[in-house]
């Protein structure tokens, strides 16, 4: 069965982990032994084979660059400028992708339709598959001035969200309170112009608001779970479920152990000995489900690999095309084929053919 995940970081892994993304990923593990500058050395689980092996045919993959201001802890560029080039470079990255025929750059229906029907085709093996991906930016920092934004909507971006951790040029975000900045509005009035993806996905409570009365195009939330059972600010509430639902959004349920489980200390608690395995995940569309009626509004939006591996992730997950275990697990807590259908692709489909009418 097909699959779509809405939020992978897979340029950032290229470029700033340093990761050959078209070797399997105990190759990459294996080269990695040895190195400590990164928690997760050694231990990450994605990589375009995977992909392909978990029928994981469609992503949503992000440029990424953070701007910080002088006396900020966070990693970050020193200037827009600067993150503006980060994400040029991976914008290069997937281009290089492209060319050799590992990926595939969805933009619109055309291409859409074009490329799912090249992973319906059962002649062709699986791992002669490109990957497909929407482009998405994460954090809207690197846009120097809004005339950037059209610059990278021809270049193919079709999903933005403002804001990422800490304070942002356009948004604060998580770990931070307040609304969105005067540039922020003005970059919403100028996404909605081009009839973009808006991603609620690391906005403060108040910025969420603002954004959703604000914002009159399509609105996901690419990779988030509940607050009402892990809480903290990075989680949805209720309240907010219940407005996204209202829009025709759809969830994608995160797989980093500290969003699925609460207590949860990075560097420390274990992923077995915690037992955190991919059925948290069901527990966090289980209470979406409730909320909205039916299986319409969930999705997978892994994150797996933002800045984390296998110490940080269900412990039954060895890889990335370990995803379709889901099926079995949904099944079991009462999932019907069709509902398990919504969350691996359907929900997606559903939603962009709908944004890119």
């Amino acid at each position: 069965m097909l699959m779509i995940d809405a939020h992978l970081d897979l340029a950032m892994n290229a470029l700033e982990w340093n990761r050959d993304l078209k070797m399997p990923v105990n190759s990459i593990r294996e080269r990695e032994q040895g190195m400590t500058d990164k928690l997760d050395r050694g231990k990450g689980v994605v990589s375009l084979p995977a992909l392909r092996q978990g029928k994981i045919g469609l992503v949503v993959a992000t440029q990424i660059a953070r701007y910080v201001a002088p006396g900020s802890t966070l990693p970050g560029w020193h200037s827009p400028e600067q993150a503006w080039a980060q994400t040029q470079g991976q914008l290069a990255w997937y281009r290089a992708m492209v060319a050799a025929g590992e990926m595939k750059q969805i933009t619109d229906t055309v291409t859409l339709e074009k490329h799912l029907q090249r992973w319906e085709d059962d002649a062709l093996p699986d791992e002669q598959k490109p990957v497909g991906f929407i482009l998405s930016l994460e954090g809207a920092d690197s846009l120097v001035n809004l005339s950037y934004l059209e610059k990278a909507y021809g270049n193919g971006l079709r999903a933005l969200g403002p804001a990422h951790y800490g304070p942002g040029r356009y948004a604060p975000g998580t770990g931070m309170q307040g609304a969105l900045t005067p540039a922020g509005v003005e970059l919403l009035r100028e996404m909605d112009a081009l009839r973009m993806i808006l991603d609620v996905t690391h906005l403060t409570d108040d910025g969420f608001a603002q954004a959703l009365a604000l914002y009159k195009g399509p609105v996901w939330a690419s990779h988030h779970n509940c607050r009402a059972l892990v809480p903290h600010q990075r989680q949805l509430t209720d309240d907010q479920l219940h407005a996204l639902i209202e829009r025709g959004a759809v969830i994608g349920g995160v797989l980093d152990a500290w969003m699925l489980t609460p207590g949860w200390v990075r560097g420390q608690s274990d992923p077995r000995k915690e037992n955190i395995t991919l059925d948290k995940l069901i527990d966090h569309y289980d209470h979406i489900c409730q909320i909205a009626g039916n299986s319409h509004h969930i999705a997978i939006g892994s994150d797996l690999d933002g800045m984390f591996g296998q110490e940080q992730s269900p412990w039954d997950l060895d890889t990335i095309a370990d995803l379709p275990k889901l099926e079995q697990l949904l099944r079991k807590r009462g999932y019907e084929k069709e509902d398990v259908e919504n969350i691996f692709y359907k929900n997606w489909l559903r939603f962009i053919r709908q944004a890119w009418q």
